[in-house]
């Protein structure tokens, strides 16, 4: 696991050394081992590439990097893992192809320098990488087809720059970075993020999950991202039940042996629900000897306690539990570091939960860790997407089934039909009546503390940012809500989060669930086996894991995870948040003195208290760190 940096320059600035140390420097805790950067002269300007290393696999110096195929025409730096380089490694070579080291890197390098692109579909692994080809004058840049490392980029005056970290573009850029206020926009009031290119940052753009970008080196064109792979949802409808959880099974159980590839000392986290509980029951199946250490969020004395699911699965396992309980000053001790370590604002303080899991994997020496991310949008997720399943039915005149299914789904803790039905309604309208119909239901576009006149001078859009899955196929509205949830909405920001929090304390966080062949297969399941007509989510897979995670875990109808007491945490700091929130940070749009009031409001429980308060504290304090 690793930092990358670098780019494409028509004049290097007289600063360019001190730009790109400054950059490597930057993202030292995602590559503490090993870092540097080489420059490369070309007809119209200067190449460069960067890196820093976290060392996972092949702890030698010969995972180095950059790094050069064996004919010096391709250049690579890399940020991930490639797991099944073992067999990659042993396709090439029966091609012809000699390896010097035994480091997934030079996999990837000699994959690339016999198929080239096509080498992308035969990977299976979470990354993103930089290939500069000399020869045909080119930087290649790629990013995995979950987005699970990160990847930004940005054009200034004409140059290319990229970078895992939105610090090191700061680092390298030759001009002051700005807000991007729309984003800003969609963060505080609608609590968007990370749902599209756009980052916090004007100008700085995620290369988007499973996407391509090219830069020619002699003129500095850069092609439009390309998606070089994308989920698939025809369904298969020759597959049984039963036969669907078999191959789930046999299929995450080869998830799970190729993420325990390693040659440092691995672990797992564990919340207690189904997905994490499966990855380290799943463990202990493929490897019956193997140390299972686990690190689990635990809040204890609370209500969202997931403490006794846990003790279930460490017992069942064998592991050796480490658990970590949080409170409110230590919340406010850390806040500034954890909001460096993210780098653009984010949901709520379950992310503080995970970054204390992280540090406390640390804390122990494990440098691997495997996590459950990814079943929820792959799997119909603990609620179910009931609109979206119920408007499949509707589409193929179900409508018995339909309204069973509601009643159903509404049985379950936490359900209620009226939420199920207003959700059903939304899916039927679009545009200024959907804007409309989120104001009715309290979701206004226009809070007081926000100035939508100068927003809305500026260009920026004063609505919901809706998006919608890109597929029309009657019957399988479900599936392509997930398809898009794993790529675009939903799941990208919680890789973000992961990614930043395991990082900031040189951690390497794996999730067994995203592969594309594990998604794919899930896709083309009938729907039904995903949320079944009871209302049980993820269905197959609770099957599927039947006699290798306890019965008592796969029954559950509740899941909390690393959700942490918000409300008790953030009302038991109203000083400390007043005094955060009072820092003029100076944004013209933003009225601090507003959000203020607004707060003291629902301290004194005149206003419900929401996910906003976090929001103002998370937006002010990191535009005072950053800008």
């Amino acid at each position: 696991m690793c930092g990358i940096t670098g780019g494409w320059w028509r004049e290097a600035p007289t600063q360019l050394h001190q730009q790109l140390q400054g950059a490597v420097s930057a993202m030292h805790l995602r590559g503490p081992n090993d870092q540097g950067y080489e420059l490369h002269s070309v007809p119209n300007g200067v190449v460069a590439l960067g890196h820093t290393r976290l060392s996972i696999i092949d702890l030698s110096s010969g995972g180095h990097q950059p790094m050069y195929s064996s004919d010096k025409r391709y250049g690579l730096v890399f940020n991930g893992e490639i797991y099944n380089y073992r067999e990659l490694r042993q396709e090439l070579s029966s091609l012809g192809f000699a390896f010097n080291t035994d480091s997934d890197t030079e996999v990837l390098l000699t994959a690339w320098q016999c198929w080239g692109r096509d080498c992308l579909t035969k990977l299976v692994g979470m990354f993103a990488f930089v290939v500069f080809d000399k020869l045909a004058g080119t930087l290649t840049c790629v990013r995995d087809p979950f987005g699970i490392k990160p990847f930004f980029y940005t054009l200034e005056n004409g140059n290319f720059l990229f970078a895992s970290e939105i610090s090191a573009i700061k680092a390298i850029k030759s001009e002051k970075i700005t807000l991007d206020w729309q984003r800003a926009y969609d963060y505080l009031v609608h609590g968007d993020y990370d749902s599209g290119p756009r980052s916090f940052v004007a100008e700085v753009n995620h290369l988007l999950p499973g996407h391509i970008v090219e830069i020619d080196v002699a003129n500095g064109q850069v092609t439009e991202p390309l998606a070089w792979w994308k989920p698939e949802i025809a369904e298969n409808k020759a597959i049984s039940f039963a036969d669907a959880a078999d191959e789930l099974r046999e299929r995450f159980l080869n998830n799970i042996r190729l993420h325990l590839r390693s040659d440092v000392p691995l672990g797992a986290a564990l919340s207690g629900g189904v997905d994490s509980s499966a990855v380290v029951c799943a463990m202990r199946h493929v490897e019956p000897d193997l140390p299972i250490n686990t690190f689990s969020y635990i809040a204890r004395g609370s209500g969202v306690s997931e403490e006794a699911w846990v003790d279930i699965v460490n017992q069942h396992v064998r592991a050796v539990p480490h658990k970590v309980v949080v409170t409110s000053s230590e919340l406010a001790n850390d806040l500034d570091d954890m909001i460096l370590a993210q780098g653009e604002p984010f949901g709520s303080t379950s992310i503080y939960a995970q970054y204390r899991v992280f540090k406390l994997a640390k804390d122990n020496g494990i440098t691997v860790t495997l996590d459950g991310q990814g079943a929820d949008e792959l799997l119909a997720g603990y609620n179910g997407y009931p609109s979206k399943r119920i408007k499949s039915m509707l589409d193929i005149h179900q409508y018995i089934d339909a309204y069973t299914f509601l009643q159903n789904w509404s049985d379950w803790p936490g359900r209620n039909v009226k939420d199920c039905i207003k959700s059903v309604v939304a899916e039927y309208v679009d545009g200024s009546l959907y804007q409309l119909f989120r104001k009715l239901n309290g979701t206004g576009h226009s809070p007081a503390w926000i100035d939508t006149n100068l927003l809305a001078e500026s260009g920026v859009f004063l609505g919901h940012p809706r998006q919608l899955a890109p597929s029309n196929v009657a019957g399988r509205r479900l599936v392509a809500e997930l398809a898009f949830s794993i790529t675009r909405r939903g799941l990208p920001s919680l890789l973000r989060h992961g990614d930043r929090n395991s990082m900031r304390f040189s951690v390497e966080s794996r999730v067994p669930f995203l592969t594309p062949d594990l998604a794919n297969f899930l896709l083309s399941l009938p729907e039904q086996y995903l949320i079944s007509q009871q209302g049980e989510t993820k269905s197959v897979f609770r099957a599927a894991m039947r006699g290798i995670v306890p019965d008592e875990i796969l029954d559950r109808k509740d899941k909390v995870g690393f959700e942490t007491p918000e409300k008790i945490w953030l009302i038991g700091m109203e000083d400390q948040i007043r005094a955060w929130l009072s820092v003029d940070i100076d944004v013209p749009f933003l009225n601090q003195k507003g959000i203020i009031n607004e707060f003291n409001l629902i301290v004194a429980g005149k206003k419900p208290f929401s996910w906003q308060v976090w929001r103002w504290i998370n937006f002010i304090r990191w535009y005072q760190l950053y800008f």
